[in-house]
């Protein structure tokens, strides 16, 4: 009996399908359940992530050939420009047919004219009556297009009245594609890396070691959970070597003992980033002397909330007279000479951080971010997940007529280290540093 069951397709297919994609029946079934039968219309669209090498693009396509579905798979960054991967997605969705093989090309200048021709070739094709399947390898590609592709993508079900789902697939998570002015919510799909598989006793046996070291100390679930992905490996050592078997507890003990020693002393363990943890561990080094920033540099933050913490950064120790200078495109030629006054000497990072309203604080946010960003609900709550984290201080009270004042209050190693996440270089906007 196949691992997979679906009413639709015969038990021989199926067993064909699950010898072709090995540790991926997971992924497999829960597309076959968002799939559904041939004429059940799908998700609108499905957006499938994971690292390089994941098996992404050829379970799909092994998936989608091996079941026969009609469906169209394009490279975006073999079509670079819309108007090139529109004219694909038509061209090929003509060789579909089993008597043309070779779709005349199809000029399509505009995504209007893309709805337009979809829906006729639809019909043309005979297809009205099953999902119609557009795969977009290489997605992340689509955020330097046009404004109106993605979200086009997004909705072309109801736009076309068709029963299609589109099918974006990338190495980037979600919330780095979602447009400033909302779209529709794709299903997100996760592609973990491959790996060894060990058994589930093997496993529980690492659970229960982690458990008598940490549970003393750390009850939050979420916080072991990331303890015990991080320590594993070094856990599966001497079975990867070959000098202990699965079952040989005492000896994997003893050779992970004195690690969890060490990541006692770093307890939340979110406080340095999985790299650093994995460089100590093959420098046999100390936590408590980590090269370079410190262990508090390397927070994961969402990628607007980056961005929020260098404006809020640049509020607190550039005076707010400057903001002209660094934030107003075409201001002119302005010395540094004209804004010193005769009794400003003292460097502003030694006088520590200024508190700074949230008009000012959301200004010079729209100034450093390339793309738009609405002052939505969104960005609203990632500034109080920042006061949460005690990155950001809140001055005086909510209901004050002139609105809440915030004080920045990391340091300038950790926000040099935030900026290169995101490729700023936040020294050239530091009013210090001229």
């Amino acid at each position: 009996m196949p691992n997979f069951e679906h009413p639709e397709y015969p038990e021989a297919t199926l067993l064909h399908l699950e010898s072709m994609v090995p540790c991926r029946e997971s992924q497999v079934s829960s597309l076959l359940s968002v799939f559904g039968e041939r004429q059940h219309f799908s998700f609108p669209s499905i957006f499938i992530y994971g690292h390089t090498s994941s098996g992404k693009t050829y379970v799909m396509q092994t998936l989608l050939e091996t079941l026969e579905l009609p469906h169209v798979f394009v490279n975006c960054v073999e079509c670079f420009t819309s108007r090139l991967l529109l004219e694909e997605i038509l061209t090929q969705l003509q060789n579909l047919s089993s008597e043309n093989k070779h779709g005349s090309h199809v000029p399509c200048d505009t995504f209007n004219d893309f709805v337009r021709l979809f829906k006729q070739e639809i019909i043309t094709q005979e297809l009205q009556n099953q999902t119609v399947y557009i795969v977009l390898d290489k997605a992340e590609q689509l955020r330097e297009m046009e404004a109106n592709v993605l979200p086009g993508f997004l909705r072309l079900q109801e736009m076309t009245d068709r029963n299609v789902t589109v099918v974006f697939l990338s190495e980037i998570v979600w919330e780095l594609f979602r447009p400033n002015t909302g779209c529709l919510e794709p299903f997100t799909l996760y592609f973990p890396d491959y790996s060894i598989e060990y058994s589930a006793d093997f496993y529980a046996a690492y659970i229960n070691i982690l458990l008598g070291v940490f549970y003393t100390v750390c009850r939050d679930l979420k916080e072991l959970r990331h303890l015990a992905a991080l320590n594993f490996t070094k856990y599966c050592e001497p079975v990867v070597r070959g000098e202990a078997n699965e079952r040989d507890t005492r000896r994997l003990w003893k050779n992970i003992e004195s690690h969890l020693k060490k990541a006692m002393q770093t307890v939340y363990l979110r406080e340095i980033s999985s790299s650093q943890w994995e460089r100590i561990q093959q420098d046999d080094g100390e936590p408590g002397h980590l090269k370079g920033l410190s262990a508090h540099a390397h927070v994961e933050l969402p990628y607007y909330s980056k961005f929020l913490l260098i404006a809020a950064y640049l509020a607190s120790y550039n005076p707010a007279r400057t903001d002209k200078r660094f934030f107003l495109k075409h201001h002119g030629k302005i010395k540094k000479t004209n804004f010193l006054k005769k009794h400003e000497k003292t460097s502003n990072h030694l006088l520590g951080p200024k508190p700074f309203p949230l008009d000012r604080l959301l200004a010079i946010l729209y100034s450093i971010v390339d793309n738009k960003v609405a002052p939505t609900a969104n960005i609203f709550s990632q500034i109080t997940s920042l006061v949460t984290l005690q990155l950001l201080t809140l001055v005086g009270h909510d209901d004050k007529l002139d609105g809440p004042k915030y004080k920045c209050t990391v340091s300038l190693d950790f926000i040099r280290a935030i900026a290169r996440t995101v490729n700023f270089d936040i020294i050239k906007y530091l009013y210090d540093f001229l």
